[in-house]
């Protein structure tokens, strides 16, 4: 499993989802709060001379700040951010993915967003704008899988984790589109269009309804010029796998056409 050892300038922050946060220098402050950079709850300063600020921009910004946890309480997220500063000298913060797997340092340069599945993301630069996305359509949400997306813009650098190992891929490659297991994405540039499609279902006999629950598969549709991450293992696969080692996985998916139980 690997880590991000953060470096931090003097006065440079860099804020995390909770639970995401290993170790600090003692010279680095550790903030909580509600929102992130775009709510204007992001520690940095509004550019420009007076005339933006008064109540105005106070009641816009708590507004602001009040539609991004919002936000955030829909998609199933954390409501608060921890942002770290150094004070007076470089300070080091360490971060750290909740599976075993990759990371990687996703660098914005205002060009393009980025957009990552819900749980990939572990830490960004203060410079950097978060945001909730819902895409994939209905059949996306009731799945659970593909429809609730965070997008970074902004300049400065966006570090994501993702389970097993990274894949890289450009639909344009491949045709235009690919089709993936939703519990696979882990991120993709601005400029992809994603969707979410339910494959598979009953037959006649009442076999897919066995295996699947009468649920079907659901694949996430990838389409366009970009770059697509995609991760080698789902949280899903990795739980029947420690399920089934602790000897917990006696039946089928369903205890159905799989069961082992002869009664």
């Amino acid at each position: 499993m690997q880590m991000a050892v953060v470096n931090l300038h003097p006065g440079q922050t860099v804020y995390c989802e909770a639970g995401k946060f290993l170790f600090k220098t003692t010279n680095v402050t550790m903030e909580t709060r509600l929102g992130g950079p775009s709510g204007n709850a992001g520690g940095s300063q509004p550019q420009g001379g007076g005339g933006g600020g008064g109540m105005g921009g106070v009641l816009r910004q708590a507004m602001g700040t009040a539609m991004q946890v919002g936000q955030r309480a829909l998609a199933g997220e954390s409501l608060a951010f921890q942002y770290f500063t150094a004070q007076g000298g470089e300070g080091t913060v360490g971060f750290a993915g909740v599976l075993p797997g990759e990371m990687r340092a996703l660098e914005l340069n205002g060009t393009r967003a980025w957009f990552a599945e819900k749980d990939a993301f572990v830490a960004a630069e203060s410079t950097v704008d978060f945001g909730i996305a819902f895409q994939g359509g209905r059949t996306g949400r009731k799945g659970g899988e593909g429809f609730v997306l965070e997008k970074f813009t902004g300049h400065g650098t966006v570090i994501i984790a993702g389970a097993g190992n990274f894949i890289d891929l450009n639909p344009a490659e491949f045709g235009g589109r690919i089709e993936v297991d939703t519990g696979c994405v882990v991120a993709f540039e601005e400029g992809i269009h994603y969707g979410v499609q339910r494959v598979g279902g009953l037959n006649r006999q009442g076999v897919m309804n066995a295996v699947f629950g009468g649920e079907g598969l659901s694949l996430a549709t990838l389409e366009g010029n970009g770059q697509v991450i995609l991760q080698s293992l789902t949280i899903e696969s990795l739980a029947n796998a420690l399920r089934k080692a602790q000897g917990g996985d006696k039946q089928g998916p369903t205890g159905g056409l799989f069961s082992t139980n002869a009664g």
